[in-house]
C-alpha cells in the first residue's frame, strides 16, 4: 500500500465524515427550532421518549448529535434525566438506519454515478436567498459527498487477497478465539474514539467485511466496540455541564456497556441468532456458519455479510433498549448515585445554567439556548432588587454587610453572565443565520447590556446604603417607607419585564402598555419623593446629607426603570416588529 494510496484513503474518509456532517447539519437546521418543541412534547414517559430519539437521530443521520442535543437539553432544564435516559436509547437505535443505508446504496448501487450530478443541485439550492432552500442545498451536498467519500474508500482500499503476507498477517489476529473477539472490540472502540463517529467507523468495517480482511464475527466485535467509542462525544459535551448533563452523558455510557456485556456473554449464539434472521429475512447465505467467507462486496456472500452486520447492529440496539426501557428510573438513581450533587450548592446556583454544554446543532437551537439563558439572568436580576430592598431595611451592621456583600456578588455575577452570553451569541453570528435569527441576536445584545445595567444599579445602591452607614446617616420612617414603595415599584416593573421576555419567546405580543406604565410609576414616584424632600430640605427640616443619600438611591430604582422598559422596547423591535 503506496503513501499516495493512503493519502487517497485518508482523503476519503475525511470526505465521508465531512459530507455525514454537511448532511447532518442541514437536516437539523431544516427541523429548526421545532425539534425543541417535539424532545418537550413527545418525551412525557421512557417509551416515547425512544420513539422520539429513533424519530430524530433517523432524520439527522447522527446519535452523538442527538446524544449531544440532548444533554444541552438536561443541561438547560428543557428535559429531565429519565426523559433524556429514552431519548438516548431510541438514538442508538435510530443511529442503525445509517449502516443499512450504506449497506443498501453504499455497495449494491452506485451512487457515486448520480452524485456529481446531483451535487450541482445542491450548490444551486445552497445558494438561495431562502433559508431553506439554502438547507436543502446543504443536505444534498452533504448526500453526495458521503457516498462519493464511501466510493473512494472501497477504492482506495487495497485487495489482500493479492497480498498473501498481510492476509496472513490480518487472520493471525483473528485467530485467537475470544481473545481476537476482545481485541477488534478495543479496536472499534478506538477507531470510534478517534474518528468521533460511530457512522464512519462502521462504514469503514463494512468496507473491512466485504474486502476480506476480517471474518464476520470479528467485525461484529468491533461494532460492539464502536457502540462504546460513541458514548465519549456526550461526556464531553457534558464535562463542562452541569449535574444533570454529566448524568445524562453518563446513562448513556452505562446503557452501551451494559449491553456490550451481555453480548460478549451471549456473543457465538447472539451471532448465531443474526446469522438465521438474515438467512430467512433475505434469502442469502448464513454468515455465522463456519467456513464463511466473502469473495467481494457485490457477491451474495458479500452482501449477507453487509446485511447480517448491519443487522446485528440493529438487533443489538433494540434488544438492550427493551431491556433496559423499564429501568430509566433506576438507571437515573444509578448515575445520580455516582455523579453526586456537589457539596457546595452555591456554585452550581451562580453559574451558567444553559449554554454551559457548548452550542447545540444548529444557530436557531442555540439562540433558544441562550434566550433561556437571558431569562434565567433576568430572574437573577431581580433577585438583586428584592435584596436591595432587605438592605435599606436592616439596621443591623452584620445583616446589612451579608446583604451588601450578596449585591455585590450579583453584580459580579451579572458582568460576567453577561459576558458568557454575549460570546456565546457571538459565536452563533458567526454562523450562517436567517435574517430572522440575526434581529432576535442584535435584541438579545441589548438585553443583556441592559440586565448588567440592572445588576450594577442594585450594587450602587449598597454602595449608597454603606456610605450612610459609615457617615452614621440615618433615614426616618417616611424615607424608609417611600425608598420601600421605590423597590415594590421596580419589583412589579420587573415582573412585567420578565413576562415581556417569556411572551417574545413564545413569538407573542409583548405588552408594552404595562412595562410604560410600570416605569412612569417610578417616574412619578420619584419625581414626588424628589420635590418633597427638596422642599423639607429648603425649609430646614432636613439633613441635607442625608437626603443627598435618600435622592441617590432614589435616582437609582428610577435608573433600573429605564433599563427595563428598554428591555421591552428591544424585544418588541427585534422579536415582533422585525
Amino acid at each position: 500500500m503506496g503513501i499516495l494510496q493512503i493519502f487517497t484513503l485518508l482523503g476519503a474518509l475525511g470526505m465521508f465524515l465531512y459530507g455525514m456532517n454537511l448532511m447532518s447539519s442541514g437536516l437539523q437546521k431544516a427541523a429548526g427550532e421545532k425539534l425543541r418543541g417535539f424532545l418537550s412534547a413527545m418525551t412525557s414517559n421512557p417509551l416515547k421518549g425512544v420513539l422520539t430519539g429513533m424519530g430524530i437521530t433517523a432524520v439527522i443521520q447522527s446519535s452523538s448529535a442527538t446524544t449531544v442535543m440532548v444533554v444541552s437539553f438536561v443541561n438547560a432544564g428543557l428535559l429531565t434525566l429519565v426523559q433524556a435516559i429514552g431519548v438516548i436509547m431510541g438514538a442508538n437505535i435510530g443511529t442503525t438506519i445509517t449502516a443499512w443505508m450504506v449497506a443498501f446504496l453504499g455497495f449494491k448501487a452506485d451512487i457515486s454515478i448520480l452524485a456529481i450530478p446531483l451535487m450541482l443541485f445542491g450548490f444551486l439550492f445552497s445558494n438561495s436567498k431562502k433559508d431553506q432552500r439554502k438547507n436543502i442545498g446543504e443536505l444534498i451536498v452533504g448526500f453526495c459527498l458521503l457516498f462519493l467519500g464511501l466510493s473512494f474508500m472501497k477504492e482506495s482500499v487495497p485487495d489482500l487477497r493479492q497480498t498473501p503476507e498481510v492476509l496472513e498477517f490480518v487472520s493471525t489476529w483473528s485467530a485467537h478465539g475470544f481473545g481476537s473477539v476482545l481485541l477488534f472490540l478495543l479496536f472499534g472502540t478506538i477507531l470510534t474514539l478517534v474518528l468521533q463517529s460511530s457512522s464512519a467507523t462502521m462504514a469503514i468495517t463494512l468496507i473491512m467485511l466485504s474486502m476480506g480482511w476480517i471474518p464476520f464475527g470479528m467485525a461484529c466485535a468491533m461494532v460492539l466496540g464502536e457502540n462504546i467509542g460513541t458514548t465519549i462525544t456526550a461526556n464531553i459535551a457534558a464535562s463542562i455541564g452541569n449535574t444533570q448533563a454529566k448524568r445524562a452523558a453518563m446513562s448513556h455510557t452505562i446503557f452501551n456497556v451494559f449491553g456490550v456485556l451481555w453480548a460478549l456473554i451471549l456473543f457465538n449464539p447472539f451471532l448465531k441468532l443474526v446469522g438465521t434472521i438474515t438467512e430467512n429475512l433475505f434469502g442469502l447465505p448464513n454468515p455465522a456458519t463456519d467456513g464463511f467467507s466473502v469473495s467481494g462486496p457485490t457477491s451474495p456472500e458479500g452482501t449477507a455479510a453487509l446485511y447480517g452486520l448491519s443487522m446485528l447492529h440493529t438487533l443489538f440496539n433494540l434488544t438492550n433498549t427493551i431491556i433496559l426501557v423499564w429501568f430509566t428510573s433506576w438507571i437515573g438513581k444509578a448515575v445520580s448515585w455516582i455523579i453526586r450533587t456537589p457539596e457546595n450548592q452555591e456554585k452550581e446556583v451562580f453559574r451558567l445554567k444553559y449554554i454551559s454544554a457548548g452550542p447545540l446543532a444548529t444557530p436557531e437551537l442555540s439562540v433558544d439556548q441562550a434566550y433561556n439563558e437571558i431569562l434565567h439572568f433576568a430572574q437573577i436580576s431581580k433577585n438583586g432588587a428584592v435584596y436591595a430592598k432587605e438592605a435599606i431595611n436592616k439596621a443591623d451592621t452584620d445583616q446589612f454587610e451579608e446583604l451588601r456583600s450578596k449585591l455585590v456578588k450579583y453584580e459580579e455575577i451579572s458582568d460576567r453572565i453577561e459576558y458568557e452570553i454575549a460570546s456565546f451569541l457571538n459565536g452563533v453570528s458567526a454562523e450562517e443565520i436567517s435574517e430572522s435569527t440575526s434581529y432576535k441576536i442584535k435584541a438579545m445584545y441589548k438585553v443583556v447590556g441592559e440586565l448588567e445595567s440592572l445588576g450594577d444599579s442594585g450594587e450602587t445602591i449598597s454602595r449608597i446604603l454603606s456610605r450612610k452607614n459609615i457617615h452614621k446617616k440615618v433615614f426616618d420612617a417616611d424615607a424608609i417607607k417611600n425608598l420601600n414603595a421605590m423597590a415594590d415599584a421596580v419589583i412589579e416593573a420587573y415582573d412585567e419585564m420578565i413576562a415581556n421576555l417569556v411572551a417574545a419567546h413564545k413569538g407573542e405580543l409583548v405588552n408594552i402598555t404595562n412595562a410604560y406604565n410600570a416605569e412612569e410609576r417610578l417616574n412619578t414616584l420619584r419625581n414626588n419623593f424628589r420635590d418633597a424632600v427638596i422642599e423639607e430640605i429648603d425649609n430646614g427640616g432636613k439633613n441635607y446629607q442625608t437626603s443627598v443619600y435618600y435622592m441617590d438611591i432614589l435616582n437609582e430604582f428610577e435608573r433600573m426603570g429605564d433599563f427595563m422598559i428598554n428591555v421591552s422596547q428591544d424585544l418588541e423591535r427585534g422579536f415582533i416588529n422585525k
